[in-house]
């Protein structure tokens, strides 16, 4: 629904922790129109430059706390992220990425908040991997980003 304001285009920076860059962040906004429970935020399809980041290797920032799991994440029953609210997505790489322009491909994993499908108790227990279009929500396809490392 609002794929192509999924990613903020001048947000791609490298992430330096305790003096050592380890991987790359980006800024986005829930492709849905009322937000979620982060406890339904199940992570991302990501693909940087041709190569996958799966969810383990994802961390997400939103309401002012720092960056967490997506384990972490779906214990948040009561804590909302707001549709407008911007949020990060942390990526580990080892380096981060090379000055210059990326290319990435994105699908946010947003489990159902209303209804209830036959397959809603199976994914609460084990989760649909992200980019499998199970889950998908508002991004029914993958997004594809032309991005520029800020210094």
């Amino acid at each position: 629904m609002f794929d192509s304001f999924l990613i903020r285009k001048d947000s791609l920076q490298n992430v330096v922790e305790d003096g050592k860059v380890t991987g790359f962040k980006f800024a986005v906004r829930i492709a849905d129109y009322r937000g979620c429970f982060l406890s339904l935020h199940n992570g991302y399809y990501i693909r940087c430059d041709g190569v996958e980041y799966p969810r383990e290797l994802q961390r997400f920032e939103v309401n002012g706390k720092k960056p967490r799991t997506f384990e972490e994440i779906k214990k948040c029953v009561w804590e909302h992220w707001n549709y407008d609210d911007e949020a990060y997505v942390y990526v580990t790489k080892e380096g981060g990425l090379e000055p210059g322009m990326h290319t990435i491909e994105i699908q946010q994993s947003v489990l159902s908040q209303y209804g209830y499908g036959p397959w809603d108790e199976e994914w609460v227990k084990n989760p649909p991997v992200p980019g499998t279009g199970a889950g998908a929500g508002k991004t029914h396809v993958i997004c594809k980003c032309e991005l520029e490392l800020q210094e």
